[in-house]
Formats: C-alpha cells, sequence, structure tokens
C-alpha cells in the first residue's frame, strides 16, 4: 500500500513519519503523474493559499479532484481541510477542490498566538486524540452526508464525507496515529 503526502508545502516531513510507523510505504506527491502510484493521499496542514497556488502551477488540482471523485480517500489537515472543502467564509480567494460538502472559516481560532493543544473526543475512537490547533480553521457550515466526528468549543472539528476525512488540528504533530490509521483502513477497504 503506498499513501501519497502532497508535498508542496508544510507539515509533509511529520505525516510521512506517521504513516511510516503504518505498514504502508509514504510517497511525497509533486507532479500529477504521482498521483496515479498511490492509494490514498494526504494533503498536509501549512499555508493554504500557498499549498493552492502551488498545486494549481504544478497542474494537480482537476487530477487530484478526479480521484478524489472516483474514491480515493483523502485526509486533510488544516490548511488540507481547506483546499477540500467547497468554500470558505471569506471574500479572499481561495485555490479548493470542492470535494468535501463544508464551508471552512479560516484561522477561526485566532492567529498564531492562540495556537493552542487540547485533547479531541473522536466518534469511534476509546480515548480522545490530542489536538495540536495552529492557526486553525473550523467548520462554519456542514452539508448534506457530512459526518461531524469531532468538535471544540461547539465548533466542528473533525468531519467525514464517504472517503474524505478533515480535520482542523494536526494530528500528525500528536504522536498519536489512529487519525492516519483511519484513512489507511479506508484505503484497504477500497
Amino acid at each position: 500500500m503506498r499513501v501519497g503526502v502532497l508535498a508542496l508545502q508544510g507539515d509533509v516531513r511529520e505525516h510521512v513519519a506517521a504513516l511510516g510507523r503504518l505498514d504502508v510505504e509514504p510517497v511525497e506527491v509533486r507532479l500529477p503523474s504521482e498521483l496515479d502510484e498511490i492509494d490514498a493521499l494526504v494533503i498536509p496542514g501549512g499555508e493554504s493559499t500557498t499549498i493552492g497556488k502551488l498545486a494549481d502551477r504544478y497542474g494537480l488540482l482537476e487530477p487530484m479532484g478526479r480521484r478524489i471523485a472516483a474514491g480515493m480517500p483523502v485526509l486533510g489537515t488544516c490548511a488540507g481541510m481547506i483546499l477540500l472543502a467547497s468554500g470558505t467564509t471569506s471574500e479572499r480567494e481561495q485555490h479548493q477542490l470542492g470535494v468535501l460538502d463544508v464551508i471552512v472559516a479560516r484561522n477561526a481560532f485566532g492567529p498564531q498566538v492562540a495556537s493552542f493543544e487540547a485533547p479531541v473526543d473522536v466518534k469511534g475512537f476509546d480515548e480522545p486524540v490530542w489536538g495540536v490547533f495552529i492557526r486553525a480553521p473550523w467548520v462554519a457550515e456542514v452539508g448534506e452526508g457530512v459526518e461531524v466526528l469531532a468538535e471544540v468549543e461547539g465548533r466542528p472539528v473533525m468531519v467525514r464525507q464517504r472517503n474524505v476525512v478533515a480535520t482542523a488540528f494536526h494530528p500528525e504533530l500528536g504522536g498519536d496515529d489512529r487519525v492516519h490509521t483511519l484513512i489507511v483502513d479506508m484505503a484497504r477497504e477500497s
């Protein structure tokens, strides 16, 4: 099993390390042709505008959207959640794949100095996941068919729609691989 990590900007190394602890081969994805060689994809946190612009420049947006729409499992964390979403609450232009029927509020928990860590109760997990929230978004609107898996302060911070899972936090920084295991298990089932 090969799980790709979109390797344009952000927490690439941390996701590769988390996947490396599982029984899969992590693959850094930078080109459209590399999408054909993976069974699942992780879109890391980082700066969502930069990741979106680079994905557009490298011709990755349309092939990623097509593979995800065809059922390839994908995990988006923080900026990855924004890239997967169908829209944001901001009027600022943002490249998005539109494969997750949610509207995301960027930097919703506040600026860099308001970043925090907290336990996150995730539906289906027996113990909380340690959530690292860095300039984190939250889901402002949940579309039909989207399941909210976790909330913080009454705001959705982890959601799933079919083969798409997104978190507002950084599971790759909390030392707990269960979120990554979820996407790997989805790939094994598909």
